[in-house]
């Protein structure tokens, strides 16, 4: 069956739930992994959630599969995971891959700017020379 990006979104939202910045924050302090799926050099201009980790969107299936030898710890399926990118659409579909792999926690806070608009716990960059 033939597929496309609409479609696969629409998938990736029906399965994975939208979380607000307020309730991100609340699941995190419970110990949450926040997961920042943008590419590197995003996270280097903006930063990115306090505490996140970041795994670039082409990399979370490896990092996160315990079978992969990439896999990161931090990744635990009995652990709720938050994902978030530039605008949701990126960690929509990351939140459904996860959910693919076994996680049954997920949660997708969409777009960084609204954490940063109404939370701003942000880790920002070191300057380069500092």
């Amino acid at each position: 069956m033939a597929t496309n990006i609409k479609s696969m979104m629409e998938e990736a939202n029906a399965a994975v739930q939208r979380v607000s910045p307020a309730e991100a924050k609340d699941l995190i302090a419970k110990g949450a992994l926040i997961v920042d799926v943008r590419d590197a050099p995003e996270v280097e201009k903006s930063g990115k959630v306090a505490g996140a980790a970041h795994v670039s969107r082409g990399m979370l299936e490896f990092r996160a599969d315990p079978a992969s030898p990439y896999h990161d710890k931090r990744f635990d399926k009995d652990k709720p995971v938050i994902v978030y990118c530039a605008s949701g659409g990126r960690s929509a579909l990351s939140g459904k891959a996860l959910k693919d792999l076994g996680f049954t926690k997920v949660y997708n806070l969409g777009a960084f700017k609204d954490w940063v608009e109404s939370v701003g716990d942000v880790e920002r960059p070191i300057e380069p020379g500092m």
